[in-house]
């Protein structure tokens, strides 16, 4: 099988649409919770989180300066998804609110603005179980060194031993597949959540 993954304003908005499909969590979302922060997020409809996301990632866009995702290819057919970008666009990143279990413990600048985050992955329900997480997680750390990052961090789970998964648990991705992308554990702020991060 063959894999590409290119910059989201290389991927045309359809193709993403594909990927985050026609119902469900990840269509309702568009991957804005953790940008807009929960009480931005909550009175948002769902029109209005894809018109930010389209925004975002500057879609169909082949020549926009910025983006803020990568999007996976398996066989020419759009397959997968992961949000990386600098950690200060992250709305939910500043605030005391549901970021309180990634913070726990850690002292330092929130604001640096040479910090990038990895945040979510969604994957094309019809590309499921293919692992396609490994791939999405290692093209990040190329993408985001070359636009500037110094740091780049992650913030997944430990899948291994810990029973039935939902999909809403596991958007952050999973621990393996950090690891294998070189990434290092550096804070466990709880029994299942670990931060990880590689310094260029």
């Amino acid at each position: 099988m063959g894999e590409k993954v290119v910059p989201a304003n290389e991927a045309s908005w359809q193709d993403l649409q594909l990927i985050f499909g026609d119902a469900g969590y990840p269509h309702h979302c568009q991957c804005q919770r953790w940008k807009m922060g929960q009480a931005g997020y909550a009175p948002q409809p769902r029109e209005a989180r894809a018109e930010a996301l389209r925004a975002q990632t500057n879609c169909g866009q082949p020549d926009a300066v910025e983006t803020s995702g990568l999007v996976l290819y398996l066989d020419g057919e759009p397959a997968g998804w992961v949000a990386v970008e600098p950690r200060v666009n992250y709305r939910i990143f500043q605030i005391n609110e549901a970021t309180a279990t990634v913070w726990r413990g850690r002292h330092e600048d929130r604001f640096d603005p040479d910090v990038w985050s990895v945040t979510c992955f969604r994957v094309r329900k019809e590309f499921q179980g293919l692992g396609l997480t490994y791939p999405l997680c290692a093209a990040t750390v190329p993408f985001a060194r070359s636009r500037g990052a110094q740091i780049l961090e992650g913030y997944p789970i430990i899948t291994d031993g810990a029973g039935n998964i939902t999909w809403g648990e596991v958007f952050v991705g999973p621990l393996g597949a950090f690891l294998a992308a070189g990434f290092e554990v550096v804070h466990a702020p709880s029994k299942r959540r670990r931060v990880v991060r590689i310094e260029f």
